[in-house]
């Protein structure tokens, strides 16, 4: 490693850091049996204590050790400073030994934007389904995703109080993915994740047209990404406008460090500016290949229901 490894690098380490700190505050909240639930605005769209300091625990921690960083978190938060116990300093001393990839070494702090979901999967959090669970933190630069942390809190939680609980995935396109061992679908089969609790007709439609061997439904786009790099699935599918820029962000970025595409229903790529408008509109497309088979299978009707950015 030289003398003092490039911003990127370093802001990548520190978010590892601050991720599992995260994971570890949805855990303790959880322990605690006081999620402290709130509706947000729409149907299926909650909010805990969890999702409350685990956004003040990330934001609060990038933006003291990177003052200069724009970060856009997905809780609507009253402006406060975070307590002490909340700021996690430390960083992933493994990601800073490694080369940043030479067409992001000389990018500034001021240039980056940060996107943050600090608890993808909150309904499912609510109901027991934990594997679906993750801490999304995406970091994008001239509206490109170029690195991704996923953090899975209870990773391993079905085998007991006594397991290692917990992991973090991280990416950089040019670079690669660690904390995963990848793997594919074997042979030709098209095993579609999709949405688990925001279906409806246009999304079923989509789904139908892949002619799917097997459909996964299951919560959170964190863990779809998850699944599509561990070969549980090979293709990601949400034919709706659900999806926010802080659930794409971070998960788009690993998912490009192994070679795969994320895009809209209609194949083009979302922009993570920081003055975007949050929602996808035009749905998620993610694969680890073939992306042009399932892009082109996608019905008309579909295409015209989802305005593209």
């Amino acid at each position: 490693m030289s003398g003092n490894p490039a911003v990127v690098m370093r802001v990548v380490a520190s978010a590892y850091a601050v991720a599992e700190k995260a994971g570890s505050i949805v855990r303790s909240v959880l322990r605690s049996g006081e999620l402290g639930i709130v509706q947000k605005t729409g149907v299926n769209d909650l909010q805990t204590l969890a999702d409350r300091l685990a956004q003040q625990s990330i934001c609060a921690s990038l933006s003291r050790r990177f003052p200069k960083l724009t970060i856009i978190g997905e809780e609507d938060l009253p402006d406060e400073e975070a307590k002490e116990d909340l700021i996690e300093d430390g960083q992933a001393e493994d990601i800073l030994q490694k080369t940043c990839p030479v067409q992001y070494s000389d990018v500034k702090e001021e240039e980056l934007v940060v996107w943050v979901d600090p608890l993808d999967g909150t309904k499912e959090y609510t109901e027991g389904l934990l594997d679906n669970v993750t801490v999304l933190i995406g970091i994008a630069y001239k509206g490109k995703a170029i690195a991704g942390v996923i953090n899975q809190p209870f990773y391993n939680y079905q085998l007991g109080a006594e397991a290692d609980l917990g992991r973090t995935l991280w990416g950089i396109p040019g670079l690669g993915a660690f904390g995963f061992q990848l793997q594919e679908v074997p042979g030709e089969r098209r095993i579609i994740t999709t949405t688990r609790s925001h279906s409806n007709k246009i999304v079923t439609d989509c789904v139908d047209a892949m002619e799917p061997h097997e459909v996964i439904r299951v919560g959170g786009a964190g863990n779809k990404i998850v699944q599509l790099v561990e070969g549980k699935a090979s293709a990601y599918v949400f034919a709706s406008p659900g999806c926010k820029k802080w659930d794409t962000c971070g998960p788009e970025a690993i998912l490009r460090a192994v070679g795969g595409e994320l895009t809209d229903m209609h194949g083009n790529a979302y922009s993570y500016h920081a003055n975007v408008k949050h929602m996808n509109s035009a749905g998620v497309l993610a694969t680890l290949h073939n992306h042009q088979y399932y892009a082109s299978r996608v019905p008309q009707s579909v295409l015209q229901a989802l305005t593209s950015d």
